[in-house]
């Protein structure tokens, strides 16, 4: 089966402007499916691909339409100081059930996965990151997922084996999947009055990142190296603030600003681990003079536009391009170990894997921030030392 069997093309003319595009503009820049399926064998970064399905996605019927509503804002945009190298393999087709639909996704995102393209997806419903992190299963690798949402979509009723896939529940499936290839959650933006203590309690338990709207809006930097540690990012466009992301009818008047989304979606650009990154839930129906379009679009671009400025100092090599900072706790013989790149002033710090392991290497990286390192000359254990460690363990 080709991946084209999935697809089904753009239709270019409902998009495009009368003049058409200006030779700057990516809509000239980006090979799309309107006739002819891309060459992905030819050199690709970046993959756009549709899917048009809202059957999971509570309370916001529509969003299924958002995918062409994007493209006709992003086409406008201009490419920044690089040659992109980006195709758009229009739009998913709806499978006659939603598990059709999910094996498409994990399909596709698998495949262009192994052939090093990045796919960046335009839903839909947000319970197709489930489908987006199934893409892994076949990869047989550890990942880290980081959610930028207002909710944790996990119903309570955790002990319910029948639980449905929905915007509101994917996340149970996430964590009880069989195998577990799930190595770390992260959540950007949750809001207390949306979260059940219960909630918190499973993830404190399970040692997983979680971190209020608080901590992050207004000092957007605070998420850079949580965002660097993902290798797949699913972006509910309602944890932005209604004001700014009207088009998603459970908008809350709080959440992030526009530009503040923009730099979040730009560190996800930067960050050499990822390898595909999910948007949903845009409703164009709820959309005022196609502004949140606009915004998404922007968003996009900044992560095209991170993407093509990535340092690329992740691993470590070589050696001579880093800094190696040692500091020892307070009572404890235990030394602490932080890495800094030269090439970008980015953080990471060391987590030795437990004794009596099996693995090859010795310690795990971690990025951080200068802030940990500040913690550990204090003599003091960095909190995210110790929740990856136990992760380890």
């Amino acid at each position: 089966m080709s991946l084209s069997d999935f697809f089904t093309p753009i239709e270019l003319q409902k998009i495009t402007p009368k003049k058409g595009y200006y030779s700057s503009q990516l809509g000239s820049k980006i090979e799309h499916y309107a006739v002819d399926f891309p060459d992905l064998e030819q050199k690709t970064d970046i993959a756009i691909i549709g899917v048009q399905d809202d059957r999971n996605a509570v309370n916001n019927p529509g969003c299924a339409l958002g995918p062409d509503y994007l493209r006709e804002q992003l086409y406008l945009l201009n490419e920044g100081g690089y040659n992109t190298k980006i195709v758009d393999l229009g739009n998913i087709r709806q499978g006659e059930t939603v598990t059709d639909t999910y094996f498409a996704v994990k399909t596709v995102v698998n495949e262009l996965i192994k052939k090093n393209i990045i796919p960046v997806i335009l839903g839909g419903g947000q319970d197709i990151t489930y489908a987006q992190y199934l893409a892994y299963e076949e990869l047989e690798q550890k990942v880290d997922l980081v959610i930028i949402d207002s909710h944790f979509d996990l119903d309570d009723d955790s002990a319910n084996e029948g639980i449905q896939t929905t915007s509101q529940s994917y996340l149970n499936k996430i964590f009880l999947h069989e195998p577990n290839y799930l190595f770390n959650y992260s959540n950007l933006g949750y809001q207390t009055f949306f979260t059940s203590q219960d909630s918190l309690r499973v993830m404190e338990k399970l040692y997983f990142d979680v971190h209020r709207l608080g901590e992050i809006s207004g000092q957007i930097t605070v998420a850079e190296p949580i965002i660097r540690n993902a290798g797949m990012i699913s972006f509910d466009i309602g944890a932005i603030r209604s004001s700014d992301a009207m088009a998603n009818a459970n908008a809350s008047p709080n959440g992030f600003y526009g530009e503040e989304a923009c730099q979040l979606c730009r560190y996800a650009g930067f960050n050499d681990k990822l390898t595909s990154i999910g948007f949903y839930e845009f409703n164009p129906a709820y959309d005022n003079n196609g502004q949140t379009a606009m915004l998404l679009a922007q968003m996009i671009w900044y992560f095209i536009d991170g993407f093509y400025n990535r340092k690329k100092d992740f691993p470590l090599h070589p050696k001579s391009q880093y800094l190696i900072y040692k500091t020892s706790l307070k009572h404890d013989d235990h030394e602490l170990v932080f890495v800094k790149s030269k090439k970008s002033d980015r953080w990471w710090m060391q987590v030795p894997y437990p004794t009596g392991g099996s693995r090859n290497e010795r310690f795990h990286l971690v990025p951080c921030r200068y802030d940990d390192y500040k913690t550990a000359v204090s003599g003091e254990l960095p909190d995210l030392w110790w929740r990856t460690y136990q992760k380890l363990n």
